[in-house]
């Protein structure tokens, strides 16, 4: 299940396997969830649809009992009571990447990739923990030993020089990732073996749990106690600023904890039928997902302050009014859009019926006075907020998924996105496309945005590219804006047109003159994972 970090509720529609959902894990984008339920079987999820992505990863001989994302999102690595370590390619061939990774004397219990993505840590229970080159598979150094008991979890700190690993003899310890040494004295509290174990975002914190019914807040630095509860706790996760801690639980709840008091905040949140056997937030800390043994994984909401009831299957979207008085959100249930009061969080009108496969994409007109929507069906449509009803005929087109849509800053036109690699200007009133579709890109159109004036349309593709186009012609303006080594994810212009940004899982913001298309000074770096995001 996908929850609301705040309000705790959830968003979602279950993501079901035949078998108790055991492990998740979501990519750093956000956009996908990585689960395996009781078996030797990885499945990956779009985290927004709730559709299978790719083929399920089959190759180990025994049950899976971790798996991580690279920081790139492009390789799954998983841990298996086969004593082994895979690799998967997550984005194209959906194939094992080289031989297993074999040294381990007994059953995997974790794996995890460092910050950089260039090594992997392991843990097992034959007591030792295990640094992997993540790229040939070869064991680096010789396994890091001290534990009395198997072990039950790794983790990376952020700047990727430590390791923490966490023991079924109820001690955390931390080992230097070159040198293979203890550093620090262990973690000693927890009256029982530990189920899991994590930094905080900085650094300066970890926080685990135990079958004692503790949950522990630690100083990195000198392995201090912070603060201690008792909570039927299985599993936890820090919020990606580190102000927030979720908590799964045996009795089916998730709890969330203010990380610097431990303090509870809010009730916790029912939904499950059964304990809880995973937790993660979202890289931006907008939802929080959760695996159970009544073999669901939920999403839930973090944005909205309310709950808002009435679609039949899990909502995907939701986008304000220009105002502020209204959301617009989109479900799968029956494809439909509903239109939410915010002061009161009343459903207004009819919901919008008519796309035949899922919504992708809404946005209000300038005036609130209508919404578009964009859908998996290759369609778009505008409907009348007030009536609810649809106006016109549906824009067709497009020959793939139509992904994202938006009105040109006048109300007058509609801009579409297609994984057709090709973008779409419709006339907001007849509904009529508007000169020749603007080509380009080589891969898929991840993001696009008007200009202030109208007279501009900027677009992001995975092929790592931000092209210009003339609104009016189709005509590219000047050559590709290129500098990005990953898909950029999100663009967006300045207030005033006359620079863009933009965003890329390549961890970086980048700032280019509109005019020009040059890169103006250095990339913005910072964040520890793919930026989906970026606005003025």
């Amino acid at each position: 299940m996908i929850w609301n970090a705040t309000t705790g509720s959830q968003v979602d529609k279950p993501l079901n396997g035949s078998e108790r959902a055991q492990l998740l894990a979501f990519s750093p984008d956000g956009t996908r969830i990585a689960s395996t339920f009781g078996d030797n079987i990885i499945h990956i999820w779009d985290a927004g649809t709730g559709a299978q992505v790719g083929s399920p990863l089959k190759g180990h001989d025994g049950w899976i009992t971790s798996v991580a994302f690279s920081p790139d999102g492009t390789r799954v690595a998983s841990a298996s009571q086969d004593k082994t370590i895979r690799i998967w390619n997550v984005t194209t061939t959906w194939a094992q990447l080289g031989d297993p990774l074999q040294g381990h004397k007994k059953s995997i219990t974790s794996v995890t990739f460092s910050p950089e993505g260039t090594t992997l840590a392991s843990g097992s229970a034959d007591e030792t923990v295990r640094i992997w080159d993540a790229t040939t598979g070869v064991q680096l150094g010789d396994p890091f030993q001290g534990h009395e008991n198997g072990v039950t979890l790794v983790a990376f700190s952020p700047d990727g020089t430590m390791v923490a690993s966490a023991s079924w003899d109820g001690i955390i310890r931390m080992w230097d990732v070159t040198t293979g040494t203890q550093v620090k004295d262990p973690l000693q509290g927890h009256e029982s073996p530990i189920k899991s174990a994590t930094f905080s975002p900085d650094g300066t914190r970890v926080v685990s749990v135990s079958i004692d019914n503790t949950i522990k807040i630690w100083d990195a630095t000198t392995g201090d106690s912070l603060e201690s509860h008792n909570n039927l706790a299985t599993s936890l996760a820090f919020s990606p600023d580190g102000t927030m801690i979720a908590s799964g639980s045996l009795d089916g709840t998730i709890q969330i904890w203010e990380a610097t008091t431990g303090a509870q905040v809010g009730n916790p949140w029912h939904g499950h039928n059964g304990w809880i056997t995973s937790v993660t937030f979202s890289p931006d800390g907008t939802r929080v997902a959760s695996a159970s043994h009544d073999r669901t994984v939920r999403v839930w909401d973090v944005t909205i302050g309310h709950s808002l009831e009435g679609h039949n299957d899990f909502g995907m979207l939701v986008v304000f009014s220009p105002d502020g008085t209204k959301l617009a959100s989109t479900s799968r249930d029956h494809r439909t859009i509903r239109i939410w009061d915010v002061t009161t969080g009343a459903q207004v009108g009819n919901p919008l019926n008519g796309h035949d496969s899922f919504v992708n994409s809404v946005g209000f007109s300038p005036d609130g006075t209508r919404v578009v929507s964009a859908s998996h069906d290759k369609t778009i449509r505008i409907w009348d907020v007030s009536t609810g009803t649809q106006v016109g005929d549906p824009l067709g087109g497009h020959n793939s998924l139509v992904g994202s849509v938006v009105f040109s800053p006048n109300g007058t036109r509609v801009a579409s996105a297609s994984n057709d690699k090709a973008i779409r200007i419709w006339d907001a009133t007849t509904g009529f496309q508007i000169g020749d579709p603007f080509r380009g890109h080589e891969y898929g159109v991840c993001s696009f945005a008007f200009s202030p004036d109208g007279t501009r349309v900027a677009s992001a593709s995975y092929d790592e590219t931000i092209r210009i186009w003339d609104a009016t012609t189709g005509a590219q303006v000047g050559d590709p804006l290129k500098g990005h080594n990953g898909a950029v994810t999100s663009v967006a212009f300045s207030s005033d047109g006359t620079k863009i940004a933009s965003a890329s899982l390549d961890q970086t913001i980048r700032i280019w003159d509109a005019i020009t298309s040059v890169q103006l000074g250095d990339p913005f770096q910072g964040h520890d994972e793919g930026v989906i995001s970026v606005a003025f």
